[in-house]
């Protein structure tokens, strides 16, 4: 597609403000557009979409649509995207039953951020309606829907669909061995998890640190304490993964719960990061739940009141 040179020339400086996620910059490249009077241009419109996207600034980008003429599928397809991904959930739904009334058609971008819409908010009965949708438009081979199938369908608690499409699959990445552990995890099913990373590692995957969150959510959440500090062990050690807030932040929550204080103490002392809110949450409600009203934490001082 052949553009004027102006137009040319503030689509690429507005997808560098998209990749580079400068909210400043982009406000200023959108005046300047506004000026010269290329914002009116369906193409800048686009690209206005995508990078008031990328920045989170999920109102000014629907702002924009909604004044676009011609809505096209992959404009429906970055605002669902967006909403899915800033946690909007029932907004990204809404947009994707606009798009449905409109007549556009769906492709390979559209139905796996609709599913982590679905997978949020467990909608069952509409997510066995998306996967009818990707039956028919043949998109079922495609990885990225599987690994959206298998999430939604282990929130959504049905783990058997969610197993026979990791079972039947013969290409995996580690998205799918998260999406099928993380649904045993969630519903309490912990020796498949552990037996399902065991198979991961034979196959040759290497975990990330996605894998290691549920993981160590898996030991919290059902009282595995040595699993939890060889887990975190082996993380560190064996596969030189440096951890994150939400690995500590299972780490101290899996203590706390078994009355570890001293140790969960001792955990977040070692980090090299400030603690951030859900981490003192964890540790203040097992100091509380265990009946420990003083606690010094990097000689901070708290005294929780015995109500």
């Amino acid at each position: 597609m052949h553009l004027p040179q102006h137009i040319a020339a503030c689509a690429s400086l507005l997808e560098l403000c998209c990749t580079t996620k400068n909210l400043q910059q982009l406000q200023q490249i959108h005046c300047q557009t506004i000026k010269i009077g290329t914002s009116y241009n369906d193409f800048i419109r686009a690209k206005l979409i995508s990078s008031y996207t990328s920045c989170a600034q999920l109102s000014d980008a629907h702002y924009i649509f909604s004044v676009t003429n011609r809505k096209s599928t992959f404009l429906y397809n970055t605002l669902i995207r967006g909403y899915a991904s800033s946690k909007q959930f029932h907004l990204s739904l809404s947009c994707f039953h606009q798009m449905i009334l409109a007549r556009k058609s769906i492709n390979v971008n559209t139905l796996p951020a609709v599913l982590k819409s679905v997978s949020a908010l467990s909608l069952f009965t509409l997510g066995r309606r998306i996967h009818t949708v990707i039956l028919v438009h043949g998109l079922s081979s495609d990885l990225a829907h599987c690994n959206a199938l298998i999430t939604m369908y282990g929130k959504c608690g049905d783990l058997h669909s969610a197993r026979t499409l990791f079972d039947r699959r013969l290409e995996r990445n580690l998205i799918t061995w998260c999406a099928i552990m993380g649904g045993y995890a969630m519903h309490g099913n912990f020796d498949e998890v552990f037996f399902l990373f065991d198979r991961m590692l034979e196959s040759g995957v290497s975990p990330d640190g996605a894998i290691f969150t549920t993981l160590l959510t898996a030991c919290s959440h059902g009282g595995r304490i040595q699993k939890g500090r060889e887990c975190f062990q082996i993380m560190v050690e064996r596969f030189c993964l440096r951890p994150s807030m939400e690995h500590y932040t299972c780490m101290v929550d899996m203590l706390g719960r078994a009355g570890k204080i001293q140790e969960a103490v001792e955990v977040v002392e070692k980090m090299e990061m400030e603690p951030d809110e859900a981490l003192w949450r964890a540790l203040l409600g097992a100091c509380r739940f265990h009946g420990i009203f003083q606690i010094t934490v990097r000689k901070r001082m708290f005294i929780l009141a015995d109500q």
